[in-house]
């Protein structure tokens, strides 16, 4: 006799044999890696998720349910719980179903949806900004983490799937998606020390962020693919066979490095592919660390090591936990490679990262490493709590995940860990607040230095200090770490928003003695009422106002004595004429003020914006609005006082600008007749100067009319396309310097 099966039953299994199989698939692979685990209830999240999803279909035609079973796979190769894998299973339910995450508490308890819930990607917040909505959601990404690694594991496992399929997406969403990717995710995965993830979701990235140089890249590994992996085969086994010979126990394997890391090492160190030395690498998996030492010695007994390319990451780990010891030698034929040697459960944290170390109990996670390697984090967090704009949020974040960093100490041998490049005030701030603030020099293995100098590995320095000095706006143009930034930029504007009241209050007082009124004599109540008129809540915020330049004295005296003054528009037309003249600024009709008109709007020197780039208006001490482009590298050093910033955009029209571009390439006949008739189609030449280097390297400075973004981004295409050409940059000129009129 046979019974109906319930409707939810039949719907949730009513999708076709590929999602099935792959459910299967993925109970095998669990019971593999985690034999003592309850799979009930991947069996209830795979119904609950399937029954959900079952109308839904993905842009590549596949059923939606793919991707959680895919996510899921990404999981289980982690060896993750069940718990992350159901949470994998049902992450978009809420999202993208009517399933809300109080049912998923009443079906799955609340573990489940709490993890859900921290996944979920819709934003119940109205934000007006993207940058302000992808802040809030690293800023969410964050406290999820502290809270339990579970949910950054889950989204890291999302991000990568989707990577994986973001062909069937329009080729603007490939972009943007790709360089949310390359800027956050990955840096992410490298911070938790996930570097298999790390590598995919970069190379994913970089094939559709710059195409053209991902082919390049791949084109010239292919082939070299079969004479390397033929070298690398030859090393490997002299290496297996030396080790037996030295009886020490370990599995030799190899790898060609991943394109977008010998991508950004040849940009970095603006070399050809053959001058990579990791480009190939060898790796030795041993049993203890005492043989790791032992097989090191047996690569320096067989090729000769190249100076300063020997790195102890046993000793002295990584922030995330990586442990390695590398080395670069020379083969018998001249050829360069690294090797990399660790135990087995070092390989697994190099590649598995946190999820290698996490346990999870009942409690959660409890160990004393597990701490530790979430330590950064919640540094990370207190260093942000300062910060109320997104943008700054952002670049801090970006810079605290960079991937490269230096180890220094102090005298008592304390390791300071550092950004890349980072200086002697870097280091100052890292030991404590006070002493960043009242740092004046720096003595560095002995001998004085001055406080930009950058600090490499191994560097003992020691910070000299003088009670009253205090941090100048000038570091911000040196300093790396975001905070060492943070600190700077508060101690700076607490300390301009004082020097702006006093000169607000001087500036009422002059000016209300042109008109023979008594300014000391207005009443507190008056002098608010004042305030309030004019948008801000306090006196002390209005004298900041009018020191800034952000409202004139007389429109504060009209509000208090309506009688004796009144606003001269004309006259404050014929001022802001007068300052233009007088600084030699010009009034840049192609943008304003938002909300405002005939304000005084230029282009930053040091970036000169053109239309169609996204712009920040940063009001200056008599020189009215300086625009800048939100790339600029001045921004982050600039416009930290949110009081100085106003909004400004585009006007209507047309005009050309005038923009500077570099171009290196390989000098060849023929090549600057090409360049030149590929432009001159599409735009002005204004100047073009060539210099041929020695090796036949050549660099060719171009000043093009150019309209706007799209129009430069055509024409820098364009170039990239003309054999030889190696890369296209466009230059800025060099900021004003220290004698120009201060902000």
């Amino acid at each position: 006799m046979s019974t109906s099966l319930p409707t939810s039953f039949r719907q949730a299994f009513s999708t076709n044999l590929l999602t099935l199989t792959k459910f299967r698939d993925l109970l095998k692979k669990i019971k593999r890696n985690r034999p003592n685990e309850n799979l009930d209830l991947l069996r209830h999240a795979y119904q609950f998720s399937a029954h959900y999803h079952m109308s839904q279909v993905r842009l590549s035609g596949e059923l939606y349910l793919t991707h959680p079973l895919e996510v899921a796979h990404i999981l289980a190769d982690l060896r993750m719980d069940v718990s992350t894998i159901a949470t994998a299973l049902l992450h978009d339910v809420v999202e993208d179903t009517s399933v809300t995450v109080d049912e998923l508490r009443e079906k799955f308890g609340e573990e489940i949806a709490h993890l859900v819930e921290g996944v979920t990607k819709i934003s119940r917040l109205n934000f007006t900004t993207r940058e302000q909505r992808q802040a809030d959601n690293v800023r969410k990404m964050l406290l999820a983490m502290v809270d339990d690694l579970r949910v950054i594991l889950v989204k890291l496992a999302d991000r990568l799937h989707n990577m994986r399929t973001l062909q069937y997406l329009p080729p603007e969403k490939q972009k943007l998606i790709a360089q949310e990717t390359l800027e956050l995710y990955a840096p992410l995965a490298h911070r938790m020390g996930m570097g298999k993830i790390r590598g995919e979701l970069e190379d994913l990235a970089f094939a559709y962020i710059d195409p053209i140089a991902y082919q390049e890249i791949e084109g010239e590994v292919e082939a070299k693919r079969r004479a390397s992996e033929d070298f690398l085969k030859e090393v490997s086994s002299t290496i297996d066979e030396k080790l037996k010979e030295n009886a020490i126990q370990a599995a030799v394997d190899w790898r060609i490095k991943r394109l977008y890391s010998i991508y950004q090492k040849m940009k970095r160190q603006r070399s050809e592919m053959n001058q990579v030395y990791d480009l190939l690498a060898v790796r030795i998996i041993t049993e203890s660390v005492n043989d790791c030492y032992a097989a090191l010695g047996v690569i320096h007994h067989l090729w000769p090591p190249i100076p300063g390319r020997i790195k102890d990451f046993i000793a002295m780990p990584r922030p995330n936990l990586y442990q390695s010891l590398h080395t670069t030698v020379i083969g018998s034929n001249g050829q360069p490679f690294e090797v990399q040697i660790r135990t087995k459960e070092m390989h697994r944290t190099a590649e598995e990262g946190i999820a290698a170390h996490w346990k999870y109990k009942e409690g959660g996670p409890s160990s004393p490493a597990d701490e530790k390697s979430m330590a950064w984090l919640r540094q990370l967090i207190e260093w942000q709590q300062e910060l109320s704009d997104p943008a700054e949020f952002l670049s801090a974040l970006k810079i605290d995940l960079y991937p490269d960093e230096v180890y220094t100490f102090t005298p008592k041998g304390k390791v300071i860990v550092l950004p890349r490049d980072g200086t002697t005030v870097d280091f100052a701030y890292a030991i404590h607040t006070e002493v960043g603030n009242t740092c004046t020099g720096a003595r560095v293995n002995g001998k004085l230095v001055p406080l930009r100098h950058r600090l490499r590995s191994g560097d003992i320095a020691e910070i000299v200090t003088q009670k009253g000095s205090h941090p100048s706006r000038d570091w911000l143009a040196f300093v790396k770490s975001s905070r060492a930034r943070n600190k700077i930029k508060h101690w700076i504007t607490t300390n301009e928003k004082a020097n702006a009241i006093e000169l607000g209050k001087k500036l009422l007082e002059k000016e209300s003695r042109r008109f023979h009124v008594a300014w000391k004599k207005v009443p507190a109540d008056d002098l608010l009422k004042a305030a309030h008129s004019l948008g801000w809540p306090k006196a002390d915020e209005l004298y900041c106002a009018v020191g800034f330049g952000k409202i004139s004295p007389r429109q504060v005296l009209a509000k208090i004595f309506p009688e004796n003054v009144h606003e001269d528009v004309p006259e404050k037309r014929s001022l802001a004429k007068t300052f233009s003249e007088a600084l030699g600024i010009s009034k840049d009709g192609a943008i304003q003020v938002k909300g405002y008109g005939n304000m005084l709007v230029y282009r930053a020197r040091c970036c000169e914006p053109i239309r169609g780039e996204e712009i920040v208006g940063y009001i200056t001490r008599g020189k009215g609005v300086a625009v800048h482009s939100k790339t600029c590298p001045n921004v982050q050093s600039l416009l930290y006082e949110v009081e100085r910033r106003i909004e400004v955009e585009w006007a209507s029209g047309e005009e050309a600008y005038a923009v500077q571009l570099a171009i290196r390439t390989k000098d060849r006949p023929g090549l600057l007749k090409e360049l030149t008739a590929a432009i001159s189609e599409k735009t002005n030449i204004r100047k073009i100067e060539t210099k041929v280097g020695s090796g036949g390297d050549a660099t060719i400075a171009l000043t093009l009319d150019i309209e706007d973004k799209k129009h430069l981004e055509r024409l820098i295409t364009a170039m990239r396309k003309i054999q030889g050409v190696r890369d296209v940059e466009r230059i800025h000129k060099a900021p004003p310097s220290k004698s120009a009129p201060s902000l």
